[in-house]
């Protein structure tokens, strides 16, 4: 299959699930698609033996497909740019304490408390570092999933910043844990310090790169003279600093998100004549959303490819126990913490714990893992606490939110 086959019949199959999951399942545009391209896969692989043509055609289309590159190194980059491009600034700001606890803290601490329990919810079965590499990957919410759904549930503006802002800042960080994680399990020995000054050396060069390439970008683009040229420099400071960062062995997903955010800062005030607001927010509220539906299309199809026998089941739903248990905590603790310094802040233990998904940047972590760190489980727990994330957590919020409604004002 060519590469222009390939891609019309990933966006034919987001376009018509898509169709079917607003206009007859009611559902979240993403939900609704990764919903019905998991049952399309489970099918598939079911009617193999009756229909072994079907079947050898839907394998050969995922061997054509390198998830891991795909993900990390081509959607992520402009997915993390619109999210934080499109993040209401004045809202972040005055959210930037629980952003930076839920964010910091909540993710270290989550990465040890998941593994904990997988550990001991397995009887002990796998190796501890197997469960640090699992908690590293699982503890960060991806911003693919939750930004996506946060536009379609109703929650109020704070509760919006708090978990966006989270959830686009907590991933750079998860991924030099998941890094160090896998450092550890080959033999090396990293030092406390070492690991703070790699922390420091990768989040703060993505954080500097990203302010740099914005501002020189925000120049540029104030002597432009047509929105077209606007968006190709967005694009370009998108693709072109997550490229830099790579180069550089800096926090690639957090540049993205600096570059975003700093970006938007840079440009806010400059009048309409200079730069087009309106098209640039319009073009990456379509690039994120398509991008989206095309990206659970690949996660979905994903099911045929990940081994799911009973031990790895039921290692995923003790991931999937572990997960929001650790999450429920870390909230509830974090979110009393910040109303003893701000009484009376607003925030909702509920909405923080339920929206918190995981996405497609776990599973193209997981990918990662050799085989021998334990790969196949890590992959398989991955891949189903993913799709519990998605399809019951993002599905249900909208329905959950209805019903607490009345004794909920913040949601």
């Amino acid at each position: 299959m060519t590469t222009l086959e390939l891609l019309s019949v990933l966006f034919a199959t987001a376009a018509i699930f898509g169709s079917i999951s607003t206009r007859w399942l009611k559902l979240p545009l993403t939900v609704g698609t990764m919903l019905l391209t998991v049952v399309a896969s489970l099918l598939l692989g079911a009617a193999g033996s009756l229909a072994p043509g079907m079947h050898l055609w839907a394998e050969n289309l995922l061997r054509q497909i390198d998830l891991e590159s795909l993900i990390l190194h081509g959607m992520l980059p402009l997915l993390l740019f619109a999210g934080a491009f499109l993040l209401d600034l004045e809202q972040l700001a005055r959210e930037k304490l629980a952003v930076s606890l839920l964010s910091v803290v909540g993710t270290v601490a989550s990465v040890f408390l998941v593994a904990t329990l997988v550990l001991l919810l397995t009887g002990f079965r796998i190796p501890w570092m197997q469960c640090l590499i699992f908690g590293a990957l699982i503890s960060p919410t991806d911003p693919i999933a939750v930004l996506e759904m946060l536009r379609r549930s109703g929650v109020s503006r704070s509760l919006q910043s708090q978990l966006a802002g989270e959830s686009l800042f907590n991933d750079g960080l998860g991924a030099v844990l998941f890094l160090t994680m896998l450092e550890v399990a080959r033999g090396h020995s990293p030092t406390l310090a070492h690991v703070a000054g790699m922390l420091v050396l990768k989040a703060g060069g993505g954080i500097l790169l990203g302010i740099m390439a914005a501002w020189i970008t925000s120049h540029l683009m104030r002597h432009a003279n047509a929105y077209q040229v606007d968006i190709l420099f967005t694009v370009a400071l998108a693709f072109g600093g997550y490229a830099l960062a790579e180069s550089l062995q800096i926090s690639a997903p957090l540049e993205a998100v600096v570059a975003g955010i700093a970006l938007r800062h840079l440009n806010r005030h400059q009048p309409s004549e200079r730069i087009a607001h309106k098209n640039l927010d319009g073009f990456w509220e379509v690039i994120d959303e398509v991008q989206n539906s095309v990206l659970f299309v690949l996660i979905g199809l994903e099911t045929m490819a990940i081994k799911l026998d009973l031990p790895v089941f039921g290692t995923g739903i003790a991931a999937i126990l572990s997960v929001n248990a650790v999450r429920l905590l870390a909230v509830a603790a974090l979110l009393a913490l910040v109303r003893l310094v701000r009484p009376g802040h607003g925030g909702s233990v509920f909405v923080l714990t339920w929206g918190g998904l995981r996405g497609g940047l776990s599973i193209a972590l997981a990918l990662s893992v050799p085989e021998a760190l334990g790969r196949s489980w890590i992959l398989g727990a991955t891949y189903l606490v993913v799709v519990f994330s998605i399809v019951i957590q993002g599905g249900s919020m909208n329905w959950l939110l209805r019903m607490r409604k009345p004794r909920h004002a913040d949601a």
